[in-house]
């Protein structure tokens, strides 16, 4: 069957896709290849599998649940978990859950209040409560948009999302070691509570060098960093006793590396999300389960948009002083519409610039900005990768299928990856991501091979790279001339392997690859 792709591969550049109000003319470029590097014969022969696979979704997802999709680089570990989960860790801890805004709450369960324990037997209660705390049933074009539904659900079930993370975790990590994932980057707010106190205590000082010395004064982020550091030592503990790690009876969650990307809330006061960064900064400085900082919450919300240029003047101040400590943010998750032409022109540039982001989720307004054309040479000169959760971006912004700045940043040379973002809150999983991605865009399986590397390649795991370079991931000349993946490399290799994390992750997926590789081939 001859697919656009395979018109493509023979052509080597066609058109882009029409031009949609999203992407300006000035942005549309010639298509990437279907292919950065030369393909191998197994490529070849599994890509012609594929192409049969498409008329057939029962069998396209199968064959995408199977591929070893590597990393999840964008995910919110309270979104991330199942809302089953959560009632059930609600019900456990004798919350309630008020009839008419479905909020969790602590008890006693007031008359307008029922148990949450009912959500597990009543089962109409229970959908009722699933629908609240999720997308599930979701219809656009009601009175309450996808947008406020989405970002609601969190205030709804946030008592029932603390007080168990590593159980959290482990259903997340189970979901994803059944995906073929093996790496996780999963966002948290450490020791909220202190850096609320502290912030509200120390207050707001517009030099950003006194006020850090305040701030470190007295202990006063050392404490937190000790009270954070804590709270990872109980999540793990937690996690690894509900997986069994380190047993015979290990769940396959095990066996996903696991870092923390501490957030800071994007709408909260400055003082307080400048101590949030701060923390985040310390403790990437000083414990190796944490990697990077972020910025979270709604980025249309009014003082997120007020502060924008102030938070990334924070960042541009503290990065510096931090080396260690990686920075990805939530930059671009903005339409037409949801804010004013003016808040659309430059918050992805500021990000990269002044914010010093290394990865962007979402990116979702890049064509609006201004010179698109120059942000995108930007992006791809400095290799900055774009995180992409097509569901949420469907979900949360309506934005989908060619409006989706996705073909635009593949056709730039953009390095992108896939990801869930927050699965239990949409009601997805990472397989649902390549679908959309396979489907809408018309993806090879040497396309849905490198996004897969891509979200190893840039993950915040250290050491040097399987890679010489970033986006045709030919192997570095220690590892040339190997068997990818095999299990006895040569000497020089096997040293690069010994010292590397983020090479061991990389050559393990390559072994997966042609596990998998030969089990299509052999179906």
């Amino acid at each position: 069957m001859i697919t656009p792709r395979r018109s493509t591969m023979i052509a080597a550049a066609v058109c882009a896709a029409l031009l949609t109000p999203l992407v300006p003319m000035a942005a549309q470029a010639a298509p990437a290849p279907a292919s950065k590097g030369s393909r191998t014969l197994a490529e070849r022969k599994v890509d012609a599998r594929l192409d049969r696979l498409r008329d057939d979704p029962a069998a396209l997802r199968a064959f995408l649940h199977d591929l070893p999709k590597g990393g999840d680089l964008h995910n919110h570990l309270s979104g991330a978990v199942s809302t089953e989960l959560l009632i059930k860790l609600a019900a456990e801890d004798g919350l309630c859950i008020d009839t008419g805004t479905l909020t969790a709450q602590n008890p006693p369960c007031t008359a307008t209040a029922r148990p949450a324990a009912d959500a597990v037997t009543d089962q109409a209660f229970r959908q009722n409560v699933i629908r609240a705390w999720s997308m599930q049933d979701f219809a656009p074009g009601g009175a309450e948009s996808g947008h406020d539904h989405f970002f609601a659900t969190f205030g709804k079930f946030g008592e029932a999302s603390w007080r168990h993370p590593g159980k959290m975790l482990a259903e997340v990590t189970d979901t994803m070691a059944d995906q073929h994932q093996s790496y996780l980057e999963t966002m948290l707010t450490p020791a909220s509570g202190g850096a609320a106190a502290l912030s509200a205590k120390v207050g707001w000082d517009a030099d950003l060098a006194k006020l850090r010395d305040k701030l470190l004064a007295d202990n006063g982020i050392a404490n937190l960093v000790a009270q954070a550091r804590s709270d990872a030592d109980k999540l793990f503990a937690e996690y690894r006793t509900t997986e069994n790690c380190g047993t015979d009876r290990a769940a396959p969650g095990c066996a996903v590396t696991v870092r923390i990307v501490s957030q800071a809330s994007r709408a909260s006061t400055p003082a307080r999300v400048f101590t949030q960064l701060l923390l985040g900064m310390e403790l990437a400085g000083q414990d190796d389960r944490f990697v990077a900082v972020n910025l979270v919450q709604p980025e249309d919300y009014q003082s997120s948009l007020d502060n924008y240029d102030l938070q990334m003047r924070m960042l541009d101040y503290l990065h510096p002083l931090y080396p260690k400590a990686h920075i990805t943010l939530h930059a671009g998750e903005l339409t037409p519409g949801l804010v004013k032409p003016e808040d659309l022109r430059s918050h992805i540039r500021e990000a990269v610039l002044t914010g010093h982001a290394e990865r962007i989720g979402h990116g979702v307004d890049v064509a609006g900005e201004d010179d698109s054309d120059g942000l995108l040479s930007l992006l791809a000169e400095r290799q900055v990768l774009v995180e992409v959760p097509l569901t949420s971006n469907e979900q949360i912004l309506q934005v989908s299928g060619q409006d989706h700045p996705f073909p635009l940043y593949r056709a730039n040379g953009v390095p992108v990856a896939l990801a869930t973002d927050d699965p239990g809150v949409s009601r997805g999983d990472i397989t649902g991501e390549y679908e959309k991605a396979a489907t809408r865009y018309d993806l090879g399986y040497r396309d849905l091979k490198d996004l897969s590397r891509a979200s190893l390649e840039f993950g915040f795991l250290p050491g040097r790279s399987l890679w010489k370079d970033r986006t045709r991931f030919q192997p570095v000349p220690e590892c040339a001339g190997e068997t990818l993946g095999s299990t006895n490399p040569r000497p020089r290799c096997a040293a690069l392997l010994e010292a590397s994390p983020k090479a061991q992750q990389e050559w393990k997926q390559e072994r997966g690859f042609g596990e998998f590789e030969r089990a299509v081939l052999n179906s």
